[in-house]
């Protein structure tokens, strides 16, 4: 819808992860260049961890898009993870195409080895993406170290990316997980994007869809942005697509720090989560809503107030979307009086 009001190609900030708008920043020119490192050796556990969103799977999918030999590539993923030793290789069997539902543990792994060895024999290399490494049960974890483990004529026959976040690196520490630390040949910490790449990201994405400059962002509203988002790709992503729609259905051409203001305070009250930790969300533009200010006294009465604000900003938000909801019925009007 936006895209064609600005003349976008496309849309610039979709969730979905996808190579074609990797942005190199510092961090993640670094961390490609040590999963290709670890992708050299062919072999033991790759791990990229990092915060909820900062790119962990966009990375992965760009350092496979990268090889030269993709065809002789044949990588497996895994995204449910949170399964019992037994479980896990039946899902891993399942990923690869084999026979899963009532075969016995042996059964699995010989299975699985049989497959290895004969994509080895056609030149093959097979790979394992593990997402959300973090809720691996820990004897899950071990079964996949066996797994890493499996060799045929001195050559690894598998070899496993783990990405987790930030409390996976804790959950490697544990004493009992020494052996597969020692599998470990690459691994790299995402961190957030820096205040100038947060603007370099958002202008990246754009052009990628032939932006020119339309709308226009200030310079306040990047650093609106960036102190929203705190630098997370993802975050990046949600609030500026809901930027581009409020434009398209205000008809604005410029996003100025208000507009930024308005929709970050739409999201905090949508998704809570993105604004944990930070101030409350009608704060978020640095002033507090018409209710009065939260003094001392009873948490109940502190609670209360918080919830009298939320009403003030969800009343307001209802309204934007009524007038959202008129302005797009009627565009849709006009696009059927056209036809």
């Amino acid at each position: 819808m936006y895209d064609s009001y600005y003349k976008l190609k496309g849309k610039p900030f979709q969730l979905a992860p996808d190579p074609f708008f990797f942005f190199g920043s510092s961090t993640h020119k670094r961390a490609l260049a040590y999963l290709r490192y670890g992708l050299s050796q062919g072999e033991g556990f790759i791990i990229v961890t990092g915060d909820v969103g900062t790119g962990k799977s966009t990375l992965v999918r760009t350092l496979f898009g990268s090889l030269e030999n993709k065809k002789d590539i044949v990588a497996g993923e895994l995204v449910n993870t949170q399964l019992d030793s037994a479980d896990i290789l039946r899902m891993v069997a399942a990923t690869f195409g084999l026979a899963h539902k009532s075969s016995e543990k042996t059964s699995l792994i010989k299975n699985l080895e049989n497959f290895f060895i004969s994509r080895q024999r056609e030149g093959k290399r097979c790979m394992l993406v593990v997402d959300e490494a973090q809720n691996l049960p820990l004897e899950s974890l071990e079964e996949l170290r066996m797994l890493s483990n499996l060799h045929c004529d001195g050559k690894t026959l598998l070899q496993i990316f783990l990405l987790g976040q930030s409390e996976f690196r804790e959950n490697l520490a544990v004493p009992h997980l020494e052996q597969v630390r020692q599998r470990i040949t690459a691994s790299y910490h995402l961190a957030h994007l820096s205040a100038e790449e947060t603007q370099a990201y958002i202008e990246h994405r754009l052009k990628k869809v032939d932006w020119s400059d339309n709308p226009v962002f200030t310079a306040e509203a990047y650093q609106q942005i960036f102190e929203f988002t705190e630098g997370i790709p993802r975050r990046i992503n949600t609030i500026c697509d809901r930027l581009l729609l409020y434009g398209f259905l205000e008809e604005k051409h410029r996003i100025d720090g208000e507009i930024v203001n308005t929709v970050a305070e739409e999201i905090a009250i949508e998704q809570p989560d993105v604004v944990k930790d930070k101030q409350a969300p009608e704060t978020i533009s640095g002033k507090r809503s018409a209710s009065k200010p939260i003094e001392t006294g009873s948490e109940l009465e502190k609670r209360l107030m918080m919830l009298e604000a939320e009403m003030d900003v969800l009343k307001k938000r209802f309204k934007k979307e009524r007038e959202y909801m008129r302005k797009i019925v009627q565009i849709s009007l006009n696009f059927d009086d056209e036809d």
